[in-house]
């Protein structure tokens, strides 16, 4: 069995039970933690193992990115100056309809790369462009080469409907699919990359769909997972009535949910729904302030997602940094105009911003017993930061130099499953430079195509 021990690091191993150790060590065997302590002993099966030294390092475990759509990694950029009406109009309606399964393939592919070299071990892939099962597989197929962990939420295209056609929200989940991705390359529950569903929910759909794409998820025990803003709801009173029909529980995860009234926010929490926060997304393209707050109010801790590499950086630590920020402003400015002084102490401490993107992340895809801390045990998910670079040194508080001050250039190695995916700051992946052109002329494609056809590009 494959054994590698990591000596002298300071861990950060967002496990109450074992705590944050100075000079720790952690020992993996096979695909799982095998011991985290302050000294671990090989003995005589020292000559067997990989010993790396952790001196001057930092190690966490692999973050978890709750929310992208990683088929528009091609776009980078592209869509920066979009409101979201501007972009549900010149994407969805538009350079969405002209993607090839080659151009999903190839954007899942670099983005969920990019993803492993910004200390991302696992991904919530929320793939709502797939008018084929040709583009479906060619999505898998992506995140199963690059080799991270990943949950694959089988969405739906949302173009204009041409005459004849009913709109996207009077279209249920396609059940079949769902049959044929759980009979074959997502069969596995517990695989490297499984399945959830990426449904409409009541604010983009009629009752009749959401109640069936609700049973759906619920028939084969996977999340369904939907946006929820973004203007007015296509079913008003939706969540009441999926409420009432005792479909919302554990397994639900909204994602955004900046205008959910206080009432329905509670009672959605009551029955243990999870929630998807892309701050930074969140506050460029319109939606309102994140609900980090609200829910940190009421008990709930929230999951942190990128959403678009189409508008801004695939950098997790960047995005729960940002929801940090941005919830410490506006506590800062509540406490501001109550008193009229500075506030006496900081409502958040950094710690929670790492939940979010560990324990919270394997919490919402009920995982936790799997992966999101380094507990014995778990899954070997987890990540080395340069604690000696210059824009880290001297550490004085290990996690707020993760959380605050951490950055790709920091992130020295990642390792998987118990698999090296990046060492000594590069990552272990064969090709990059063909995989990168290929990822350019099929951004070039898809924006030449959609201005031949004079569309919303």
């Amino acid at each position: 069995m494959r054994r590698t021990l990591i000596k002298s690091a300071t861990v950060i191993s967002m496990d109450d039970a074992i705590g944050d150790l100075s000079g720790g060590d952690v020992l993996v065997e096979g695909n799982r933690i095998a011991d985290v302590r302050p000294s671990i002993d090989l003995g005589s099966g020292a000559a067997e193992a990989e010993i790396v030294d952790g001196t001057g390092r930092i190690i966490i475990p692999g973050l978890i990115n709750a929310h992208m759509h990683t088929w528009q990694t091609g776009l980078r950029g592209f869509a920066a100056n979009w409101t979201l009406l501007e972009y549900f109009r010149r994407m969805h309606a538009g350079l969405a309809t002209v993607f090839q399964p080659a151009d999903i393939h190839i954007a899942t592919l670099v983005g969920a790369l990019n993803q492993i070299n910004h200390g991302v071990t696992t991904l919530v892939d929320w793939c709502h462009n797939n008018p084929t099962p040709d583009h479906t597989d060619a999505a898998v197929r992506g995140l199963i080469e690059s080799g991270i962990r990943a949950a694959f939420f089988h969405g739906s295209p949302k173009p204009e409907p041409k005459p004849g056609e009913p709109h996207f929200s009077e279209v249920p989940h396609p059940r079949r699919e769902v049959e044929r991705l759980l009979a074959g390359p997502l069969a596995a529950r517990d695989g490297l990359v499984t399945l959830g569903l990426a449904i409409l929910g009541p604010h983009y759909s009629t009752l009749d769909v959401a109640m069936r794409d609700f049973r759906l998820a619920r028939e084969f025990k996977l999340i369904a997972s939907m946006h929820q803003g973004g203007g007015p709801a296509k079913t008003q009173g939706g969540w009441e009535r999926l409420i009432e029909a005792g479909l919302v529980g554990t397994g639900v995860n909204v994602v955004h949910g900046n205008d959910l009234p206080d009432e329905l926010l509670d009672r959605m929490i009551d029955l243990g729904v999870s929630f998807s926060v892309t701050p930074e997304n969140e506050m460029i393209q319109g939606h309102g302030f994140p609900i980090t707050g609200r829910l940190l109010n009421r008990g709930v801790r929230p999951t942190i997602g990128i959403d678009l590499e189409s508008v801004l950086a695939g950098d997790l630590l960047s995005a729960a940094r940002v929801a940090l920020s941005m919830q410490r402003a506006l506590d800062n400015a509540e406490s501001r105009k109550a008193s009229g002084a500075i506030p006496a102490t900081t409502t958040i401490a950094v710690r929670e911003a790492l939940c979010w993107i560990t324990t919270e992340g394997a919490r919402m895809l009920g995982r936790e017993h799997q992966i999101g801390s380094l507990t014995p045990g778990k899954l070997a998910d987890l990540v080395i930061i340069n604690a000696s670079d210059l824009n880290l040194y001297p550490v004085h508080d290990p996690l707020a130099t993760v959380v605050m001050q951490t950055s790709l250039a920091n992130i020295e190695a990642v390792m998987i499953g118990g698999v090296w995916k990046k060492r000594n700051g590069r990552l272990l992946a064969e090709g990059l430079e063909t995989k990168k052109e290929l990822l350019a002329q099929s951004g070039r494609r898809l924006v030449q195509d959609i201005e031949r056809q004079g569309g919303a590009a």
